[in-house]
Formats: C-alpha cells, structure tokens, sequence
C-alpha cells in the first residue's frame, strides 16, 4: 500500500469534519511529504468500538451519533448538495487513492468467490460452506453487480472502511477514524460497512456467552440499534434534503422537481435504491470477514472453533441470502425480524 494514503485520510478527516465536527476527530495538520498527521487525541475512556460490542457492552447513543455522522457526510458531499462542478473537483481529488480501492476490490468483490491463497476460514468445519460461497451462482450475479456500481458510481465521499474498528466510542461520545480507504463511490457501502460488521457482533454473541450471561439481552439491543441506525438515517437524511431542496445541488433541479408529490417519490425511489445497496454490501463484507483474507476479532476471539464455526456459519448463511434477496425487503424491520426468526 503506497504512503499517498495519507493524504486521503487526512484529507477525508477534514472534509468529513467539515461537514460533521461533532463525531470526527479534528486534523491539525498534514505534511503530505512525511505523510505526517497530528489530529485530536480521543482521550480515555474512549475505546474502538468491537472491543466494546465483544465486551457486551451497550451505547445508548450509537444509532443516534452513527445516523447523524453517514447521514451528513453522505448528503453533503453528493450532487444532492453540491453542484456538478464542485462534484467532480472532489471526485477528482480523491480519485488518486487507486491502491487502496483496488484492495477492497479484490478482498470484498472478488477473493470470497474463488480459490485464492490468501483467503481462510475456521477449518475443517466450514470448508464445506466456503466450497458452497464459491459454487454459488447467484451469488456471484449479485456480487458482480455490487462491485460494477463500487468501482463506477461516484456518488458521495464514502469513509470507504467503514466498520465497527473505525469508530471509537465512550458512553456519550462516538468518533469516526481511520478514513484512508475513502473516495467517491456508492453511499450504500458505508451505510451497509457500518450495518454488516453489528450483524457480524451480533451472530458472534452466542460465543462470548456464559453462565453468567447468556447475552440475549444484548444481542436484542444490537438488532434494536442497526433498526434505529437506519431508521434515523433516513430520516435525517431526507431532512436534509428537504432543507435544501432549492440550493445548489444539481441531482435534482427545483425548477424540474417542483412540486411536493414529485419530490416525494423521487426521494422515495432514492431511498429504496439505497436500503437495497446498503443491505447488498453489508452482506458482501460480512462474507468476505468470514471466508476471506481479513477476519474479524468477534469471532476470532471465540477459542472454541467449533462454537465460533457455528457462529460464523450462522452469519455466511444469513447473508448469502441477504445479499441474493435484499430487494425483497421494504424496510429493516422485515431484515431484524427475520434474524430474530431465525436465532
């Protein structure tokens, strides 16, 4: 990976600062020859946020800080927001971070889906269920379609890595970090990023229970915060759209989009586009932590294999078809009470 990203985490800080200051740490400064940065100190008691989901330990403002955060750095940085000018000056901007992109292109969209020395799993109990992602057919149909619209679609400044070890969190203070993957591309894959990697915690609880605490209770609340975070995100973000469906934003011209029952489906439209992209790539990143290059400390803190090859078979299965079917649902409500279903 080439020193260059840096600059694009730095640069990402700032501009998703800039629009969010409340929940991204301040960039001082950058000197772009020593890829040097000096940005705020996160102070304790803030710790990265999968250490505290492994530790069971609960936020009650998680969904309430994550939504503002992807709902503000996504809207702002779109052609809902900007016109096409100041669009494709960002797009240029960013559009230098090739080795970065060109990694999560080969880790998320293609390594899962064929035999690759650098992919592993919890052997020998899912080798049959890595051997079943790869046959896969539809699968890879849908996965195709996903890594078409990741590399093609420049819609808003994605944080780009956007999982539950990129924010750092304390009871009443979540921070978004480690943004050097960011660049131009669907709002989905962070939405789906941050979604996916709290349905991995969840499916990773039965392995972190004991006599003591069986974590029911805290599975429930990780499926009541991915509901709330989508929900709030949502909201928050056709808010802003409304707040600022006369500026200069170019997506949808005022004077075309004029009246408030075509604005409505416009935003309705927009908004289904972006749950189904959103439940698609966080099943793709669910996938590619469970049978591909990079794992997640949820699940590889599980000692037992056996207990924890049943917890990540449990994950695989549930988003193999949530990857095939997301357009089926109309609303995170069907996808939680499915899961709740189902375990």
């Amino acid at each position: 990976m080439t020193k260059e990203r840096a600059y694009f985490e730095a640069a990402a800080l700032k501009e998703h600062g800039h629009w969010c200051p409340d929940h991204v740490p301040e960039v001082y400064h950058f000197d772009r020859t020593m890829s040097l940065t000096g940005m705020r100190y996160l102070e304790p008691p803030h710790i990265i946020l999968r250490k505290g989901l492994i530790a069971g330990i609960e936020y009650p403002l998680l969904a309430e800080h994550m939504s503002e955060y992807m709902a503000r750095t996504l809207f702002c940085t779109s052609l809902l927001y900007h016109s096409t000018t100041e669009h494709k000056r960002g797009v240029a901007e960013f559009c230098g971070n090739i080795e970065m992109c060109r990694l999560t292109e080969q880790v998320v969209f293609s390594d899962p889906y064929k035999v690759s020395q650098h992919n592993r799993w919890t052997s020998p109990y899912l080798d049959a269920d890595a051997e079943a992602a790869r046959e896969d057919n539809d699968l890879k149909l849908e996965i195709a379609e996903l890594k078409s619209k990741f590399c093609e679609r420049a819609q808003a400044l994605v944080h780009g890595d956007l999982h539950t070890s990129s924010v750092m969190v304390t009871q009443d203070s979540t921070q978004v970090i480690d943004s050097e993957f960011a660049f131009y591309g669907p709002m989905g894959f962070d939405v789906g990023a941050f979604l996916g990697n709290l349905f991995l915690s969840f499916f990773s609880q039965d392995g972190h229970a004991n006599q003591g605490n069986d974590r029911k209770a805290y599975k429930e609340w990780i499926l009541q915060t991915i509901e709330e975070t989508w929900n709030l995100f949502r909201q928050k973000f056709v808010s802003l759209w409304n707040e600022h469906k006369n500026g200069s934003g170019e997506a949808y011209l005022p004077a075309i989009y004029n009246n408030d029952v075509l604005l409505e489906l416009v935003q309705r439209k927009f908004m289904k586009d972006l749950f189904h992209d959103t439940l698609g790539f966080g099943a793709a990143k669910m996938i590619r932590r469970i049978v591909g290059v990079a794992h997640v400390e949820d699940f590889e803190s599980i000692t037992d294999a056996s207990k924890r090859a049943d917890c990540e078979r449990q994950a695989l299965n549930f988003a193999r078809m949530l990857l095939k079917e997301r357009r089926k649902f109309e609303g995170i409500s069907e996808v939680v009470s499915l899961v709740q279903k189902s375990n």
